[in-house]
Order: C-alpha cells, then sequence, then structure tokens
C-alpha cells in the first residue's frame, strides 16, 4: 500500500476553476467518504482550502486509483473529467510525502510561507478521524506534516518574510487608500479566515471593526474579540455604505455582496471567498477597488517587499522539509520490512522447539539441569546466526530499493510476514535481544 496524491491548486488551475472544485461541509464529507468507498483506497483525507483541493489517499493500485479519485472530483465538482484532467496533478510514494511537507510549510501556497496552511491541514486531519477514513499510514504522515510545518515557521521565519494573504491583501489596500489606521473597516463572515482578518485590523491600528455574519451570535463573539460590534446581516447594505475598507470570506455558495449593495465612492473590497463573495462588476464602479484571489495570483509578489529576507527563509525551510522527507522514508521503509524480520525470527524460534522436542524424546535419560542447558545453547547459536542477516536486512531497507532485500530473505526462507502471533512468539527465543534487533 502506498500514499497518493490527486489534486488541482491555483499552481495549476484559474481561480474561476478551483470555485467550482472547492467542496465545504457536506460535500466535502461527501467526497471523502467517496474516496474511501473505492476497493482501492484503505484510508483518505481531503484537504480544501480557497487554493487548493486535494485527495490524500493509500492505495493498492495506482492507475487505477488515480483514475478513481479524478473521477470523483469530476462528479463532485461538476466539472467534465476531460476538462479538469489538464490542471489535475499526481503525486505518488516518496513525491507524496515530499508534497505534503511542502505544503504544510507553506512552500506551495499562494503566499509563499502563510501559517494557515498547517491549521488547514489540522483540520483535513480532525474531518478524516471524524469520518473514520483515517489509518495509521495517514495519521503518522499528517503528524509528521504538522512538526515539520510547526519547525519550518519556528526555525526560518518563512510566515512573516511570506505574509498570510489576509496581510498582503492589506498591504494592497494601503495603496489605495493609503494608510488603513483609523480607516473603517466591515468584515463580512465570522469563520476562521474572518477571524484572522479582524485580529489582522486590529494589530494594524484599525479600531472601527464592523462583523457581518448570518448567524449573529458569531459575529457578536468575534466582534467582542477585537474590540468591535457586531451587526445583523440584513443591515449588510448599510454597513458597505459606511465602510472604507471591507473583508469578505463567508462559506456562501452564491454572491453575498451585489454591485447595487455597494456605493461608488474610495472605497477597497478584499475577496477572501470561494467561490467569490463579491459580484466581480463592483470593479466597474467609480472608486471601488475589489481584489480577490484571483487577481492576487498575479499581484501577491508585488505586495511582499521583502525578497531577500523571503529568498533565504525559502531556501532554509527547504532544506528542513529534504531532511524530514529523507527521515520520515528511511523509518518507513525500515519499519515495512519489520514483519518479515518477524516472521524469520519466528520460524526460527519453531525449529528450535521442534528438535528441542526430538531431542528429548529421543535421550529421555537427560536430566532437567542438562536439557535447559542445550536448550540455551542452540538459541543462543540461532540468534547469533540470525543477528547479521536481521541487522543488516534493516539497514538495506532504508535504501530505495529496500522492499528487494525484504522481498529476498522472504523466498530464501520460505517466510509468511502476517504471522497473526508472530510476534508473541519471537519472545521465546530471548525477548531482550530479539525485540531490540526487530525494534531498533
Amino acid at each position: 500500500m502506498s500514499v497518493l496524491v490527486v489534486g488541482v491548486s491555483h499552481r495549476t488551475a484559474p481561480v474561476a476553476l478551483l470555485e467550482r472544485v472547492s467542496v465545504s461541509g457536506d460535500a466535502l464529507i461527501k467526497l471523502l467518504h467517496d474516496v474511501q468507498r473505492d476497493i482501492r483506497v484503505a484510508e483518505s483525507m481531503v484537504v480544501s482550502t480557497c487554493n487548493r483541493v486535494e485527495v490524500y489517499a493509500v492505495v493498492d493500485r495506482f492507475h487505477a486509483a488515480v483514475n478513481a479519485i479524478s473521477e470523483l472530483l469530476g462528479l463532485h465538482s461538476g466539472v467534465p473529467l476531460e476538462q479538469l484532467a489538464g490542471h489535475l496533478y499526481v503525486h505518488y510514494e516518496d513525491r507524496a510525502v515530499e508534497h505534503l511537507f511542502a505544503v504544510g510549510s507553506g512552500l506551495d501556497s499562494m503566499v509563499l510561507g502563510e501559517g494557515q496552511i498547517l491549521g488547514q491541514v489540522r483540520s483535513a486531519l480532525r474531518l478524516a478521524q471524524e469520518q473514520g477514513t483515517l489509518g495509521p499510514t495517514l495519521n503518522e504522515l499528517l503528524q509528521q506534516t504538522l512538526r515539520v510545518g510547526k519547525r519550518s515557521h519556528t526555525e526560518t521565519g518563512i510566515d512573516r518574510a511570506g505574509a498570510s494573504l489576509v496581510g498582503v491583501g492589506l498591504t494592497l489596500a494601503e495603496r489605495t487608500l493609503g494608510p488603513i489606521r483609523g480607516r473603517r473597516a466591515l468584515v463580512v463572515g465570522a469563520g476562521s479566515m474572518s477571524a484572522l482578518s479582524a485580529a489582522t485590523l486590529q494589530r494594524a491600528g484599525v479600531t472601527d471593526i464592523v462583523v457581518v455574519n448570518r448567524t449573529h451570535d458569531r459575529a457578536v463573539r468575534l466582534a467582542r474579540a477585537v474590540g468591535g460590534r457586531a451587526a445583523e446581516f440584513g443591515e449588510l447594505t448599510t454597513e458597505l455604505a459606511r465602510a472604507d475598507l471591507v473583508i469578505s470570506c463567508t462559506g456562501a455558495t452564491d454572491v453575498v455582496i451585489t454591485a447595487d449593495m455597494v456605493p461608488a465612492r474610495e472605497m477597497f473590497l478584499l475577496d477572501l471567498a470561494l467561490p467569490h463573495d463579491v459580484d466581480p462588476a463592483v470593479r466597474r464602479l467609480p472608486g471601488v477597488t475589489l481584489v480577490d484571489l484571483e487577481s492576487m495570483q498575479d499581484g501577491t509578489a508585488d505586495a511582499d517587499t521583502d525578497d531577500g529576507g523571503r529568498a533565504e527563509a525559502v531556501a532554509a525551510v527547504r532544506e528542513i522539509v529534504a531532511a524530514e522527507v529523507a527521515t520520515y522514508l528511511s523509518a518507513e521503509r525500515a519499519a515495512r520490512v519489520t514483519p518479515t524480520v518477524v516472521a524469520l525470527r519466528s520460524k526460527a524460534a519453531d525449529v528450535v522447539e521442534t528438535e528441542l522436542g526430538r531431542l528429548v524424546a529421543r535421550v529421555p535419560e537427560l536430566d532437567g539441569r542438562a536439557r535447559d542447558e542445550v536448550a540455551q545453547t542452540v538459541r543462543r547459536v540461532v540468534d547469533k546466526l540470525l543477528h547479521e542477516p536481521t541487522v543488516r536486512v534493516k539497514q538495506l531497507a532504508e535504501s530505495a530499493a529496500g522492499d528487494h532485500y525484504a522481498e529476498a530473505l522472504r523466498e530464501l526462507f520460505n517466510l509468511d510476514p502476517k504471522v497473526p502471533d508472530a510476534v508473541r512468539r519471537i519472545e521465546s527465543i530471548d525477548p531482550e535481544t530479539s525485540m531490540r534487533e526487530v525494534g531498533g
């Protein structure tokens, strides 16, 4: 079984297509279960953000699984597969691990180093756990991804070199409005991105913050957290007339802010939703500037001024990711050979016990002390003979061709690595030495 990634992101598709492919809520859960139901899939998880939709799966057949997952992405998005296929990317085994570590570290984000992706990966992990589609392979890989992401941000400061989407958006807003301190800001939505937006506005010195959300209680909680005020969703048009700066990020499937709701005067709207919250026709209004994810694809680099610091941080994160990938793959390959080593030592234990039984039957006059001494001697001989090959095969298993060595060992000794009680029976040889060799 191997890890497979099939996805589409801002690197491979226009925002208009990403809007159609994006899934959330019940649609996300349905996609997750549809992937899991495929007979080729043992484990699954879906990462769905405003910049990417990626299906991670543990599969036993590469081509069949790729085709099945691609078809499901097309089916759930309503995008014909022949249209979607050209924008999909596929990573498998080692490349899948490398890709996920890069994603978690912010190297694959629209804004390099943005820290939100770690929370989004954590949410995807939690959802897969809740829905029962996560198994040991993906769970371990995702836990490592979170650790690598935290390490990357802690040791390199890449999250400071590459600001979040909100930070970039506010930089663009200041180019239009001038300093935003003292401006009136309106946040539409009360989810995690809206909370980040409100907090970023507060840190930037904006004190007049209004939060509007369909669920008013959530708007009240967010507004209270940033020292602002909440307004009813029905007051959205009124609040738009008062605002200088608007940030919208809801989970709506239709446009929330239409052109007739926006006054024709100087104001800046930042639309971070997918699908769009703001009608693109707003751009035609005099004095109004609208920036959305699509326009940020072209303008993000211009908004980030610390190119030298960013390049240094990115290079450092790439080194961390490469080292962590190598460590993970080495440990994962070594773990694959463990059942074979256990089976070998279990078979040796069976041979020892069988021969000792024959000895007792043939030489019944041996007293108990003599039998114990013979038994210990035979077990020590077997243990010493197996020590070198078992240690060596574990070392060789850490290489890219490690599976071949384990396979050769199974063929040479006619082993079954799936012996159900192998771990228990191995202890009959020498618990301390044997388990040390298997586990360490």
